[in-house]
């Protein structure tokens, strides 16, 4: 039997009073006793607030067990490369001697060991744990916020909190593995189905280089001065319909690429595919009603560099700073946009020359409607 524990004595009850304190001590027990945290650790959870995290925390792989060194050691890794992955993942940078790292530290890295024994180069790992972490910490933002939502309860007691979210961490992030590998093959498998590698790229054996591309920005009119008016979680809700409006208009080829706040970036080879989907994303977010903001979207075509799910190059740009001067409800484009969607596809108007913020000279602009308008 575990011997009894003063936590008053030890610090761990300060400040809390009556029913408070009581369900202190009843986490506190319950985490000492049945989740074996010995004093530091319970000292140190207390310190930074995460007393009701804790336990889901130890459940993730959390822990103090090793120094990046003996990771290091105990996966072939080199040094540097490991302390390298992990600035690649956002973590906070640890010393190579500091007992900070825990069993999911030491998981991950032997997970990128076998990267390297099937031919990934140092630069090539780098690369591919910087794009996955920046979608991971979206993900693991998101189940955060859902698992809260799921255990906060109207009179939960701290130790039923603490409970719930450890019993969530255990039971959804089995589930999440398989999930996350099939949305991954599914997006391998488009992206396999549309790139295209030409002859001249074979040939140097070089990645598929610049190529002519189509690229829009939509952006909610009015969003930021819309953030002094309404709630927080309005906001994010607005947000998120966008991206989900995106998602239910696009069409192969037009892909959406990334979600920017208050605008969504869409990226298609064919440049009249992505005018048609402008169309209908305008139109969509009309059908929201009074209480949501209008689109404006801007289109610039030309030649940009696909890499790590983004693209770069001028049109990026420019088609940003076209948004930026469309008027809501309306598509305005370039006239090398212009010129590769032809007239079959839309009406246009000549909207003026305009210096646009970054970009050099005047750049013509053409209102964009559809036939049928």
């Amino acid at each position: 039997m575990s011997p009894v524990v003063d936590f008053a004595a030890e610090g761990l009850l300060d400040g809390l009073e009556g029913r408070a304190r009581e369900e202190r001590e009843e986490l506190l027990e319950w985490l000492h006793h049945e989740r074996g945290l010995d004093l530091d650790a319970l000292r140190e959870a207390s310190a930074t607030g995460t007393l009701l995290f804790v336990a889901a925390g130890g459940t993730l792989g959390a822990g103090s067990d090793h120094t990046a060194r003996e990771i290091a050691e105990l996966t072939g890794l080199p040094l540097d490369l490991y302390l390298g992955l992990r600035r690649a993942s956002g973590f906070p940078a640890v010393a190579p001697d500091a007992r900070v790292l825990g069993p999911g530290d030491l998981q991950a890295a032997r997970l990128a060991r076998r990267f390297l024994d099937v031919g990934l180069d140092h630069e090539h790992l780098i690369s591919t744990t910087r794009v996955l972490a920046r979608g991971l910490s979206q993900v693991a933002e998101l189940m955060r916020q859902v698992n809260l939502e799921l255990r906060l309860k109207p009179g939960a007691t701290e130790r039923e909190l603490a409970e719930g979210l450890a019993s969530g961490a255990e039971h959804l992030v089995p589930m999440l593995g398989p999930l996350l590998e099939q949305m991954l093959r599914d997006q391998l498998l488009q992206v396999v189905e549309t790139e295209a590698i030409t002859a001249a790229e074979r040939e140097s054996g070089s990645l598929p280089g610049a190529r002519e591309v189509g690229i829009a920005f939509a952006d909610l009119v009015g969003f930021t001065r819309l953030g002094e008016e309404v709630a927080p979680e309005d906001l994010e809700r607005i947000a998120a319909r966008l991206a989900e409006l995106a998602a239910e208009v696009v069409q192969p080829p037009v892909r959406v690429v990334k979600t920017i706040g208050d605008a969504v970036m869409l990226a298609s080879p064919e440049v009249g595919a992505l005018l048609r989907c402008a169309f209908a994303l305008v139109a969509r977010a009309g059908e929201e009603g009074e209480a949501f903001p209008q689109l404006r979207v801007g289109i610039a075509s030309g030649p940009a560099v696909s890499r790590a799910g983004d693209w770069f190059g001028r049109p990026v740009n420019l088609a940003s700073r076209v948004t930026s001067v469309a008027r809501a409800g309306s598509v305005l484009v370039t006239a090398e946009a212009r010129e590769a969607i032809g007239d079959d596809t839309a009406r246009f108007s000549y909207a003026g020359s305009r210096r646009l913020k970054g970009v050099p000279g005047e750049v013509r602009l053409f209102r964009a409607r559809p036939r049928d308008a």
